[in-house]
Order: C-alpha cells, then structure tokens, then sequence
C-alpha cells in the first residue's frame, strides 16, 4: 500500500500520471528552517518528517482496530516530499503575502536560481531519502509583469513564488535537469526509490 504524504494536487497528478495507485495523507508539520540549514538538508529533513508522520500515524490507527480491518505495516509504504527555491544559498519558501512574493519574484528576475525537492520513502524496515536539483533560469521581469501575475493568486501557495506549469512558463528560457522536479515530484528519482522496494507502477 504507498500514500502520499502531501496535499499538493501536482504531486498527485505527477504520481498518477507515472502509473502509480496511492492513497493521500497529507502531513501537517511545521515547516520552518531551522538556524543555518541548507537547502538540500532543509527538504530533505522535511520529506522525512512528513513521511514518517504519516507512516506512524497509521500504524497507530491500524493497531487500535480489529485483525480483519487493520493494515499490514509491513506492506506500507509512504512518500513524502518538499520543494524548495534557492537563490545565493538562501531558501525562498511560499510566499507569506503578495508584499513578499513581489520581493522573491524580484529576486528571481533574470536570473538563475535551484529549485530542490527532496523525497522521502518510509517503510517498516527502512527510511531511504534523496534529492533532486534543477537550475532554472528566468527572463527579466518588469514591474508591471510581477504585478499582474501576484494578481492572478497563482505565486501564493508555490515555492519561489511560481509555478513553471502555468502562467510564469513564458519567462522560463531554460531548464537544467528534471522539470516534474521543478513541479515538485522528481518522477524518475521517485520511481527508482519506489520500484527498489518493489513498488511498480503500471507500464
């Protein structure tokens, strides 16, 4: 049985689309950085504390019920997974409000920064973590550009305040390395995780 461990609607239709069948579970935990925490060690940590969560929280409801009606935690997968944006060693996060994703757009335009996601898989026997990067590379934004896309709401609840799947594509000349990862999924990391513990998807 895999879950994922996220309420991010990318992520699901990435895992769908890779011929997985999963369940949803989202994790609720803090997602602050903690003092001097790079980027890497930053969504890594977090990939795994919402995959253990998860895991730990159904094996708790899982033991409370009856044989017939339990789940066998040893069958039990969960992934978990977390973007982030990196410019100068500096993790830019969801923005707080349009004052803040005017701020990290601005940061963004013209130039080259690393989105990192990273992913997590938490069974009975073993916790396996990774990460995926990729450069992206943006146009010079004008002031009235950055306005016009904080106006649509798409910013708000995205990593570096934009999503390369919609309106912000036609100021992204370049990309190096995994665009799902940009998405927030790394499909081929995710795959090779998942099918090394004999998780296929459908082919």
């Amino acid at each position: 049985m895999l879950v994922l461990a996220s309420a991010s609607p990318r992520r699901s239709q990435l895992l769908t689309q890779a011929g997985f069948t999963f369940e949803v579970r989202p994790a609720h935990i803090p997602e602050d950085p903690k003092p001097g925490e790079d980027p890497i060690a930053y969504v890594t940590r977090l990939a795994r504390e919402k995959a253990q969560v998860v895991f730990d929280k159904i094996a708790a409801e899982s033991a409370s019920k009856p044989s017939a009606e339990s789940i066998d935690t040893e069958a039990l997968a969960v992934l978990g997974a977390d973007t982030t944006v990196s410019l100068d060693g500096q993790i830019l996060g969801k923005p707080e409000n349009a004052e803040d994703a005017t701020r990290i757009l601005r940061m963004l335009s013209g130039r080259s920064h690393r989105v990192i996601t990273g992913v997590a898989l938490v069974t009975r026997d073993a916790v396996e973590v990774a990460a995926e990067v990729t450069a992206v590379q943006f146009l010079t934004l004008s002031e009235d550009e950055i306005a016009a896309y904080i106006a649509t709401g798409e910013p708000m609840d995205k990593a570096g305040a934009y999503g390369i799947q919609g309106l912000a594509a036609k100021w992204i000349p370049r990309v190096e390395g995994c665009y799902f990862n940009v998405m927030g999924l790394p499909l081929a990391l995710v795959a090779t995780l998942l099918e090394g513990r004999g998780i296929a998807g459908s082919h």
